[in-house]
C-alpha cells in the first residue's frame, strides 16, 4: 500500500480529513509529563489516545526533537514505533523540510523512511526535480512539496513574478506534470491564502494538498476546504498543532475540527 492510499483509507475510514501536528514544545506540555523520563513520548502517547479516533494522519516537526539532542530523537523514534505499532493506518509526516544535493538526500531517504520509519515528508523544491530523486523514486512514500507556504514571508520569494505568474505557480506545474510520475507527490499549500489553494487545485487535479495554517495562523476553514477538495471531495490534509494538542480537552478539539471540516465538504 502506497501513502496516498493509506491515507485515502483513513480518510474514508473516520470520515476525516484532519492532521494532528505533535510539535510537542517541551517547555509547554503540562507539568505532570515533564518529570518522566521521556515526557515528549509520554505527551504524544497521551494526545494519540485522545485523538486517534478522529485523525487521519499524524505529523511531527523534527525541529522539536532535534534541539533536545540525542534524548529528543529518541523519543521521536519511540513515538513513530508508538505510532506504527498501535496505529498503523493512520498517516505518518515527517515535518523535515529537507532538499540537499542527492547523495545527502539518499541519506535522509534511509533516516527518516526507513530508519524512522515515516510515510511522508516535507521537501524543498529549490534545487530541482534530479536532487530530490532520492525521495522520488520511493514510489511507496510520499513527497510533499513545499509550494505556497502559510508563512507571511513566503511572498518574498514564492510570488516572485515569473513570465505573468508566481514562482509558486511555476512549482505546482513542475511538480504535477513533471515530478509526479510515481503518483506520490503531494505540495503544501497554507490555509492564510485560499485563493492560491484554488489555483492549485486547478493546476494539479485530484493530487493531494497539505494544508498547514488553521488554528494560531487564523487560516480560513471555510475557504480553504471550499478551494482545496478533489474531485472524490477529498485531497487535503488539514493540519492543526498547538490549538489541539496544547488545549484542555484534546479529543473534543480534533472532532469540533473534523466537524467543521466536514460541514464545509
Amino acid at each position: 500500500m502506497t501513502a496516498l492510499q493509506k491515507y485515502e483509507e483513513r480518510v474514508d475510514e473516520v470520515n476525516s480529513l484532519v492532521c494532528v501536528g505533535l510539535d510537542s514544545d517541551v517547555a509547554k506540555i503540562p507539568e505532570s509529563f515533564k518529570n518522566s523520563e521521556f515526557p515528549q513520548f509520554e505527551f504524544n502517547k497521551y494526545i494519540v489516545e485522545q485523538t486517534h479516533e478522529f485523525a487521519a494522519a499524524y505529523k511531527l516537526d523534527t525541529a522539536f526533537y532535534e534541539n533536545r539532542g540525542e534524548q529528543g530523537i529518541r523519543e521521536m523514534r519511540l513515538t513513530m514505533n508508538y505510532l506504527t505499532g498501535a496505529h498503523p493506518g493512520i498517516l505518518t509526516i515527517c515535518d523535515a523540510k529537507r532538499g540537499d544535493v542527492a547523495h545527502v538526500n539518499e541519506q535522509y531517504v534511509k533516516a527518516y523512511f526507513d530508519s524512522l520509519g515515516f510515510d511522508a515528508i516535507t521537501l524543498h523544491p529549490y534545487m530541482g526535480k534530479e536532487s530530490l530523486e532520492p525521495f522520488l523514486a520511493r514510489k511507496e512514500k510520499a513527497s510533499i512539496i513545499l509550494c505556497r507556504t502559510s508563512n507571511p514571508g513566503a511572498k518574498e520569494f514564492q510570488d516572485l513574478n515569473r513570465g505573468g505568474k508566481p514562482l509558486w505557480q511555476d512549482v505546482a506545474e513542475k511538480v504535477s506534470n513533471e515530478w509526479n510520475t510515481n503518483g506520490n507527490c503531494m505540495l503544501v499549500v497554507g490555509a492564510t491564502y485560499p485563493e492560491a489553494m484554488k489555483q492549485v487545485r486547478d493546476i494539479v487535479g485530484d493530487m493531494t494538498i497539505l494544508a498547514p495554517g488553521i488554528g494560531f495562523q487564523e487560516g480560513d476553514l471555510g475557504a480553504t476546504v471550499q478551494a482545496g477538495l478533489n474531485s472524490q471531495g477529498k485531497g487535503l490534509i488539514i493540519h492543526s498543532s498547538r490549538a489541539i494538542i496544547f488545549s484542555a480537552d484534546p479529543k473534543t478539539e480534533t472532532l469540533k475540527l473534523r466537524e467543521k471540516i466536514n460541514a464545509w465538504r
